[in-house]
Parts: structure tokens; sequence; C-alpha cells
């Protein structure tokens, strides 16, 4: 007959084996995936496939980290450790455009985070990272100063400014913008007596405070309207002009569209205004086409080097399509009206590539020659090679992920 401790022990070994059953991450499907993301606050989801070997090594860690998240925030709906096998649920992987296996995405009340976790594998690393996006990013304010401190940091920052805790809606669609947008502004709020002077009696604002290059604004529209303010706020925290760095380089390269980027000198903060300027006044419609960039030119000298330029020649405007650079030919005309529109559209039809190859297909006393004329002059000349991609060689490195082939652009 077996012995209370025996019986005790045996429970516990087969109480390990369902917890282990239950532990881990989750792994997602057709049959759970919309209930997960839409019942849970915060998902953090690995995209991967069993054969890639960074998808191996990471396969422990993530349950560790499922594990481990689990311990420190137990309430039923605040966040989840996912997991899809993109061998087996293609339509999901397609449905998230998946191009490298691991690719770790953050889901906030079902929507994704446009910026990928790229930091440290390691279970400890990304608990911190999950716990980090917990946090509430509203900072309350108690004082006049605290306002002041915050415009003094020189940072994109979004204000509001409440009558009382009682304009429920208003201050739900304020902390709803915050969650959205903590990656890009830094959000503070104040009710009551601290900020009274900051609004007209009874009436909220929310107002947008940016950096040296940005222009500060109010919201004008119906604070009860939220895609009216996240809109609102979208076109100011992430501006159609956007500074690279080494930091951010792999998540911009990764988007896969050409960059039109100004370098230019680190104490030189003209040249970015007045290319933002240009940029915001005729080139809007091309932002699902490009990326508009800004970048130090002492940071970035290398692809400067490759363009056959260097500090002494900033500012300049170039394109890189990830195959080729082409240089802008002359600066000064950038506020030209059409210039850089133009720029774009030799890029489109593949001018800039065919003239860097020959030369000017179309020079003046050619206009008249008959085209096949023309095109025989072109093929006689030396052909030449355009300086390759250098921000290309910045994209996700094949030493972290599995690069799956795609269509370059």
């Amino acid at each position: 007959m077996m012995g209370g401790r025996h019986i005790y022990v045996l429970f516990g070994f087969l109480l390990s084996l369902v917890w282990r059953t239950d532990a881990g991450a989750i792994s997602l499907d057709n049959s759970n995936f919309n209930s997960t993301i839409g019942n849970t606050h915060l998902v953090m989801l690995n995209f991967y496939a069993d054969w890639c070997r960074f998808s191996q090594m990471l396969s422990p860690v993530w349950d560790e980290l499922a594990d481990k998240v689990n311990a420190q925030f137990p309430e039923p709906g605040r966040v989840a450790i996912g997991k899809v096998d993109c061998e087996r649920q293609q339509d999901i992987a397609s449905r998230f455009h998946i191009t490298k296996y691991p690719t770790l995405k953050l889901l906030r009340n079902g929507q994704v985070v446009k910026k990928e976790y790229r930091g440290q594998r390691t279970a400890d690393a990304l608990a911190e990272f999950v716990a980090e996006q917990l946090k509430d990013p509203v900072v309350l304010i108690k004082s006049i100063e605290d306002v002041n401190v915050a415009k003094k940091d020189n940072k994109r920052t979004v204000f509001g400014f409440f009558e009382s805790q009682m304009q429920e809606i208003q201050i739900s669609n304020f902390k709803k913008l915050s969650l959205a947008l903590k990656d890009d502004c830094k959000f503070f709020m104040g009710t009551g007596e601290p900020v009274e002077k900051l609004h007209p009696p009874g009436m909220p604002v929310v107002t947008f405070v940016g950096s040296a290059s940005d222009e500060d604004d109010t919201f004008l529209g119906d604070l009860s309207s939220y895609p009216e303010l996240l809109a609102w706020a979208t076109d100011r925290c992430i501006p159609l002009v956007r500074e690279i760095t080494f930091a951010n380089a792999e998540e911009l390269t990764e988007e896969g569209l050409p960059f039109l980027i100004l370098f230019h000198a680190p104490d030189d903060l003209e040249s970015p205004k007045a290319f933002r300027s240009v940029v915001e006044r005729e080139l809007t419609d091309e932002k699902t086409n490009v990326n508009f960039l800004i970048a130090d030119g002492i940071q970035f000298a290398h692809p400067l080097h490759h363009l056959g330029k260097d500090k002494k020649d900033l500012p300049l405007i170039a394109i890189d399509s990830f195959r080729h650079m082409y240089l802008f030919k002359d600066y000064s005309s950038m506020d030209k009206p059409g210039a850089l529109k133009q720029f774009l559209a030799d890029l489109y039809s593949g001018k800039l590539h065919q003239e860097f190859h020959y030369g000017p297909m179309d020079p003046p006393e050619q206009q008249t020659q008959p085209v096949e004329r023309r095109l025989e002059v072109v093929q006689q000349k030396s052909p030449t090679t355009p300086p390759e991609s250098t921000f290309k060689k910045l994209g996700p490195s094949p030493n972290r992920y599995t690069l799956l082939e795609k269509q370059e652009l």
C-alpha cells in the first residue's frame, strides 16, 4: 500500500507534467490567433520556422520568456507570449508580411506596433522589454514647471491639459493615443489646478511641441473622436521626413522603400528645414513609394565616399534604391518647383540608371533624331557603373536572421 509521502510525491510529479504541458509560449494558428490578439492588451509574437537555425536557438528562450512573463503578470488578458510556425500557418505569416526568421512583433490591443523587437535574444532582455511596454507612458503634470522642463527636452511631445477627470472620453482617447505612439512621442497630461492657465475654462487642449526642426501645433478637432486625434498626432509624432541613425537604419531599410536622403553637417539646421519644406510642399503623395530621410553627413561618411563626396560637399541629396546610389546634381536647385519630383520620376522610369551607365540619353542636339538612332548612339558609349547601395548593407543581418527571398525594389 502506498504511503502518504509517496502519494504526495506522485501527485507533485503529475502536477508538474500538467504545468509543463501548459507552460511556455502559446502556439497560435487559425483556431486561436484572432481571439488571442483580440482579447489581450499586449501580445508578443515569434514568427519562426523549425528548419531555421536562429529560430531553433530562440525556441527555448521564447518559452522561458513566456514563463517569466506569466509569473510576473498573471492577470488574464493583460499580456501573452505567442509563437507562429510560419511553414504551417502561411496565411498568418502572409498577413504580417514576414520576410525573415525569426521575426518578433508586438501587438497592442490587436494592432501591430510598427517597431519590431531587435534587441538581445535572452529571456531577461525580452522580459524587460515586455515589462517596459506595459508601463503607462503618460507622465502626470504636477506643476507648470513640469511643462517647462519637458519643453526644454527638445523631443517630440504631446501635452494634454484637462479641466478634470470628469472629461472621461477625451482623457481615455489621450491615454489610448499615448499607447499607440509611445515609441515616437513623449506624453504629458495634467488636470485641474496645475494646468488651469494652459487651457480655456471647460475646454480641454491637446498640443504638440516638436524637436528643433518641427513646428509646434495644437489639435483643433474633436477630442471625442479617437481616429481624428490619432491621424493628427501620427502626422506629428511620425513626420514625413525622418532622421536615419545607426540605431534605426535596420528598421528603415527593412521597410523596403528607396531612400531620398539629405546629408548635412551636424551644425547645419537650415538645410534640414528647407528639405522638409520642399518635401511637405511637393512630395506628400510619394510617401508610400519613398522614405524621406535626413542623415548626419559625418556619421554617414561611407555613403558619401561611394558618391565621390566628403564633408566639404555637404549638404547634398541622393537616392539609395538598395541597388545603386544616385546623386541629385545641384543641391541649390532643390527649391526649384518640381526638381525633386522629377528626380524621383527619373528613378521610377529607369532614366537615372540608364544615364549612369551611358550618360544623358537625349542631349538637345539629338532631340530631332529618330529614336532608333538615339538608342544606337547611347549604346555605343562606354558604360559606367553607378555606386552600389550602402544602406542595403545596414538591413537585417544574415548573422541574426534567415532572410527570405523577395522581389528587390
